[in-house]
């Protein structure tokens, strides 16, 4: 029989945790053939990734996925043979007392947020806390070999270089969404925290000699690039455009979209941590914005991922990035940066490739849970 996995996502930073667990619960029914039920406490954000999703169900099929609200009492339902909770999200108490009772305890994890630091790896697979005898097990995301690997769809690599090899599929796609830039222009997408150092970026994309068609999926910069249009309201389509600048405001579109839309553009900012790992499969240059958190903590992790990352590149190449990527971090002045790394741009974007196709190698996350349940039984 097939193994039975709860997920449980506490949505928490917008639509980073259950753009994760999404993706990890398909994975898990159509590459494993799991019975999965995802359990998530916030429909409407799931509404947004996914629009299926209807928001007064309390029980739906969607992909093969068994979606679940997360009700404030428990339903008293059978534990699964496999319990993930989600970026270290709190079980329900009589959750655990269900695990605990049932004949052969379950497999519980905690998946835990993506990071490159290097305790990463020491820590991967340990246990952790015990619960009337059932034991948790940590489990983390990451970069390299000792570690959990990134969400990556079977033959994901493959269907992005045929889109980016096929001009017209690009173009079709961008038409849907009411894209048609210039043929010179660079195309970019932009999705981010709230950033002052925006001003500065955008003001040097429009003095800059090449057109730029900035994309701009619904979010929380769009205040930023409101107060620098100086206009008193953005709506999904806006396109508004200064110097050699065009700006356009597109909609929130579900994952897959958002996928390609990635694989289009020359170069994408990208937030939190399902788009970031989703910007890396894209194979172009790209810039994250990492979550803030309390006492810059997050610094060190985004200095961790960019020693990584910059490996391979030439001394000057390498801090090209480090400078703009810092500066992104710290809401400093972009513009300076943001010259540099065009002036090794080319250097630049096949190191992107590469990172990608290495990345690659390693087993993706689905495929590590899954056979660190079977090692485990």
């Amino acid at each position: 029989m097939k193994a039975s996995w709860d997920i449980f996502c506490s949505v928490v930073d917008n639509y980073g945790d259950i753009g994760v667990t999404w993706r990890l619960a398909r994975q898990l029914v159509a590459e494993h053939g799991c019975a999965v039920r995802l359990w998530v406490d916030d429909l409407r954000a799931f509404e947004r990734i996914c629009p299926e999703i209807d928001m007064d169900k309390d029980r739906q099929q969607q992909d093969g996925v068994e979606v679940r609200h997360w009700p404030a009492q428990w339903p008293g339902e059978v534990a699964a043979d496999v319990v993930i909770a989600a970026f270290a999200c709190q079980l329900p108490h009589a959750y655990m007392e269900a695990m605990a009772d049932r004949e052969r305890t379950p497999l519980w994890l905690n998946l835990d947020y993506l990071s490159a630091e290097d305790w990463v790896g020491g820590c991967h697979g340990l246990p952790s806390v015990k619960f009337r005898g059932v034991q948790k097990y940590f489990f983390f995301p990451g970069f390299q070999a000792q570690t959990g690997g990134l969400l990556r769809e079977n033959g994901l690599l493959a269907r992005r270089r045929a889109f980016q090899a096929d001009l017209e599929a690009q173009a079709a796609f961008l038409r849907q969404l009411g894209v048609v830039p210039a043929s010179d222009a660079r195309l970019m997408s932009l999705f981010a925290y709230e950033n002052a150092g925006l001003a500065g970026w955008l003001d040097a994309l429009a003095a800059d000699r090449r057109p730029t068609h900035l994309l701009v999926p619904e979010g929380r910069i769009l205040g930023d690039v409101q107060r620098w249009l100086g206009v008193d309201s953005l709506a999904v389509g806006s396109v508004l455009a200064r110097q050699s600048l065009t700006l356009q405001v597109l909609p929130f579109i579900r994952q897959e979209d958002y996928d390609q839309l990635l694989w289009c553009c020359d170069f994408n900012a990208v937030r939190g941590e399902d788009s970031f790992v989703r910007a890396q499969w894209a194979g172009r240059p790209m810039l994250w914005h990492i979550y803030r958190q309390d006492e810059d903590i997050h610094l060190d992790k985004l200095e961790a991922f960019l020693a990584l990352y910059t490996r391979g590149l030439s001394a000057e190449a390498g801090a090209a990035v480090l400078a703009l990527w810092r500066a992104w971090n710290t809401e400093g002045q972009m513009a300076d940066p943001w010259e540099k790394l065009l002036r090794h741009w080319p250097e630049i974007a096949a190191h992107a490739e590469q990172w990608c196709l290495e990345q690659g190698l390693q087993a993706d996350l689905a495929a590590a849970l899954v056979q660190f349940y079977l090692n485990w039984i």
